[in-house]
């Protein structure tokens, strides 16, 4: 399968690496550009062929990597849209708020398109995507996009796209949750006389082994926290204080404003 990617940023990267490190050829891979040194970078670390022109990276691709900024991508997609209309592609879009309709106008109407929306950890493998399928895309084609989303971590697919407002607020702005909760902890060690480094560490460390044990265990969050929170112990006095302090409803009523900002958003990013 020869892929291109449009945008040459931190995510493809990410993404041309993994798959040269899964055997994927580099002939097989093209990178289009404007800058000079993005370009000389994925060729010197990579090997891949590079580009600064749209149209030319994609001419011999079978699947195309939309990985430009939202708000450029329009431009983006103009800019292949008569190189797609040659013959039939696949193009996956990592963009956040930018809908299947959106990029079909762009890309034309009959462009097989697949709306994806990857999270910050996927920089190192460790992320997680979430996928809409738009109309002509068949089980071959989710597949062969499941093959090189597969090098950022795990993927899911969802069968309505107005779902994908809720998973940008989730896992896509969830990472910026995640650290905001470690530094919060890292800073009352701090405050209450650890040093700065070990209070760090027992933080970030924290997370991973409670997250790793939640991925491996078969049971529900809520049991897995309530073997933690023994009866008259530390861990229930400060459960006790977040539920005072309403934490969990805090946390509800944030992720309720990022999935109405990004329905938002969506709908300016849309507009011609």
């Amino acid at each position: 399968m020869r892929i291109a990617f449009i945008g040459g940023g931190h995510m493809t990267t990410s993404l041309v690496g993994g798959l040269r490190a899964r055997g994927a050829a580099a002939e097989d891979l093209c990178v289009s550009d404007p800058v000079v040194a993005q370009r000389e970078r994925l060729e010197f670390d990579f090997g891949v062929r590079t580009t600064p022109a749209n149209p030319d990276a994609i001419r011999e691709a079978d699947l195309v990597v939309l990985a430009v900024k939202p708000q450029d991508m329009a431009a983006a997609a103009q800019s292949i849209a008569a190189e797609l209309a040659t013959r039939r592609r696949i193009v996956v879009s990592i963009a956040a708020g930018i809908r299947v309709a959106n990029l079909r106008h762009w890309l034309g109407s009959d462009t097989a398109v697949v709306r994806t929306m990857p999270n910050r950890p996927a920089l190192i493998g460790a992320g997680i995507t979430a996928a809409c399928a738009g109309p002509g895309i068949d089980h071959a084609d989710r597949a062969a996009v499941e093959r090189v989303l597969a090098t950022a971590g795990p993927l899911v697919w969802l069968d309505d796209e107005s779902q994908m407002d809720v998973v940008t607020a989730v896992s896509g702005s969830g990472p910026a949750y995640v650290f905001y909760f470690i530094e919060a902890l890292q800073n009352s060690g701090t405050a209450l006389g650890l040093p700065a480094e070990t209070a760090r560490l027992l933080a970030i460390e924290t997370f991973l082994g409670a997250a790793r044990l939640a991925e491996a265990s078969n049971e529900p969050v809520d049991d897995l926290r309530m073997r933690v929170t023994s009866k008259g112990g530390t861990t229930a006095a400060a459960i006790e204080v977040f539920n005072t302090e309403a934490v969990d409803a805090a946390i509800a009523k944030g992720v309720e404003a990022a999935a109405a900002r990004g329905r938002e958003l969506c709908d300016i990013l849309g507009q011609d």
